[in-house]
């Protein structure tokens, strides 16, 4: 039997993992389209399902009593129509090519990176960018002034009513500090917030360094991020002369 024609046909073909155009011989047998669809889609012939489906209508399935003598001229093949195979193989069986994480990865040695002339590393270097920018203030001095941007453009200053974000927090203050405070972690302005209730963790000191005057537990730092400045009324000034 010849397996050439004088009319190939475009189809598309689909499965779970793949989909291609591909042309498809009508004079073909089923079983050796089988073959062809193998390489493709990685279902084996044995365990494919194959239906045809041209336009909207209901798909047809490709099968035989005799596939190796019923070509795919038996159906109704027209260009562009789709052919959908499935995979019958229970799923414990069957190849997930979508699954890349047990697939081996390069992994370049940095030291390699770093003497390759080609690289993006290489082209930054010769460019004088980023921390090759003599330039260039470190990232500590970066940190440092975004910082002190973000206290610049808050508005914020000593004597300002603030409340702490995020909202759900709650908390009231007067700013009474800021600037940087050694004793902490972290590079940058500090803000220093006289509480008006006593739900801080000092009194304006730290590790025995004052910073600013506030009652037991009245004081806090934060970062200038979490002051929100307005006209925010004292908390449990309400109400007091009701209770004296």
């Amino acid at each position: 039997m010849s397996l050439q024609s004088a009319a190939d046909v475009p189809i598309l073909i689909t499965s779970a993992n793949s989909s291609s155009e591909r042309r498809v011989t009508p004079s073909w047998s089923i079983a050796h389209f089988r073959t062809r669809l193998e390489p493709i889609t990685g279902i084996p012939a044995s365990a494919q399902k194959l239906s045809l489906r041209v336009g909207s209508q209901d798909a047809i399935a490709i099968e035989a009593a005799d596939e190796d003598t019923t070509q795919l001229a038996a159906f109704p093949l027209q260009a562009y129509a789709e052919i959908h195979v499935v995979d019958t193989r229970p799923p414990s069986a069957r190849t997930d090519f979508s699954d890349v994480s047990a697939v081996a990865k390069y992994t370049m040695p940095s030291t390699e990176y770093e003497t390759r002339s080609d690289s993006v590393l290489a082209w930054k270097k010769a460019q004088k960018l980023g921390r090759f920018d003599p330039d260039a203030p470190s990232i500590e001095e970066q940190k440092i002034r975004a910082l002190e941007r973000e206290v610049e453009e808050r508005g914020l200053a000593t004597s300002t009513r603030i409340r702490l974000l995020p909202a759900t927090d709650a908390r009231r203050g007067t700013i009474r500090f800021i600037g940087p405070v050694p004793e902490l972690p972290g590079l940058g302005p500090w803000v220093g917030v006289a509480l008006d209730e006593p739900t801080g963790k000092n009194d304006g000191s730290v590790k025995g360094v004052r910073y600013f005057e506030a009652g037991k537990n009245k004081g806090a730092f934060v970062r200038p991020e979490r002051c929100e400045p307005g006209e925010w009324e004292e908390l449990g000034v309400e109400g007091e002369d009701e209770e004296m």
